[in-house]
């Protein structure tokens, strides 16, 4: 059988009416194309079949229309929202992004990369894992793309940072807490070896130190950052021999399974036991009940992450820039 004739730019340009040139253009994402026009070459290529061959075009170019975006959880809509706004941002120029997800695994990070620099992306925006190895941490600063890390930093690596003010935004939750009349307040969630779980410590740490009250170290109690680390480590705070009044949660998503833990046990979240997340994913109002906690704007992270790059891409040898957020206090039923 012959084999099927590969279908060009140049026929589709034919095809639609118009310039090869013009039709580069579409297929690259330049926005200076009119409407009519882009809606003609694109119905072209749907009837002819053509595929854009984007790495062949990268190389001849020596420049590359992909980037990627490395997240720990696309589950957890924090990283959602991220992702809402690195593609709003990257797509008005002329981007296409290439996603994974870590499930915050360094393996899986270490292997993401390594896809990533395989398919010739322009560069990268990385949302770390709690404890990336010194191995990883190595390779990243000797990669010769791009490199914008957000939402955690990696200690020793110098480049572009967008994130939250965790250290406020914790003693801003923290005061709340104490402001109610709280004295014993745990803080559970996150890994120790992550830059965002110090952060946050420091923020707890200050304000119960600022309101004249002791840390109990036992009351911090690590987990997976996940509804189900929440879940786990309730019953290890109902069990405490001295037990706290109220939970500082690291993000949302465990203080979701938090509440369900103390439900589990007999204990009305906001009612007997109070908790604050943190985030505000847009579920956060929906629970049972509604969510007190830190907005973080995962979405405003994720827009000016993706414009450090794009900028980072056009001119590396840009001054670094470091973009720290600040957060709010958002209160609902669970304080």
């Amino acid at each position: 059988m012959k084999a099927k004739k590969r279908v060009t730019l140049l026929d589709v340009a034919k095809h639609a009416g118009v310039s090869r040139a013009t039709a580069s253009l579409i297929v690259r994402g330049s926005p200076n194309i009119a409407d009519t026009t882009r809606e003609k070459v694109l119905a072209s290529m749907r009837e002819l079949g053509y595929v854009y061959d984007r790495v062949a075009a990268n190389m001849r170019s020596q420049t590359s229309s992909t980037v990627g975006l490395i997240i720990t959880d696309i589950a957890n809509p924090f990283f959602s929202e991220l992702l809402i706004g690195v593609h709003h941002a990257l797509e008005k120029a002329g981007y296409i992004v290439f996603l994974g997800t870590t499930f915050d695994s360094d393996t899986k990070q270490e292997r993401l990369l390594s896809t990533m620099l395989e398919h010739r992306v322009g560069g990268v925006i990385l949302c770390p894992v709690s404890d990336s190895s010194k191995e990883t941490v190595e390779r990243i600063k000797n990669l010769d793309i791009p490199i914008v890390t957000a939402v955690r930093e990696l200690a020793m690596i110098n480049c572009d940072y967008v994130g939250i003010d965790y250290n406020a935004g914790s003693e801003m939750a923290v005061t709340h807490l104490i402001e109610k009349g709280h004295r014993r307040i745990a803080f559970l969630g996150g890994s120790a070896g992550s830059s965002a779980w110090k952060e946050r410590r420091q923020g707890y740490v200050s304000a119960l130190e600022k309101a004249g009250l002791d840390v109990d170290e036992s009351l911090i109690f690590e987990s997976s950052v996940t509804r189900e680390g929440g879940l786990e480590r309730a019953q290890h705070v109902v069990d405490h021999p001295n037990p706290p009044t109220a939970i500082f949660c690291f993000n949302d998503f465990v203080a979701n399974g938090v509440m369900q833990g103390l439900r589990a046990a007999g204990i009305n979240p906001g009612e007997e036991m109070a908790v604050v997340g943190f985030d505000n994913i847009p579920e956060a109002s929906l629970f049972n009940p509604p969510l007190t906690t830190i907005s973080s704007f995962p979405r405003k992270i994720g827009e000016e992450a993706a414009n450090l790059l794009h900028h980072r891409i056009k001119d590396n040898e840009r001054e670094q820039n470091r973009i720290i957020i600040q957060p709010e206090l958002v209160v609902r039923k669970t304080t």
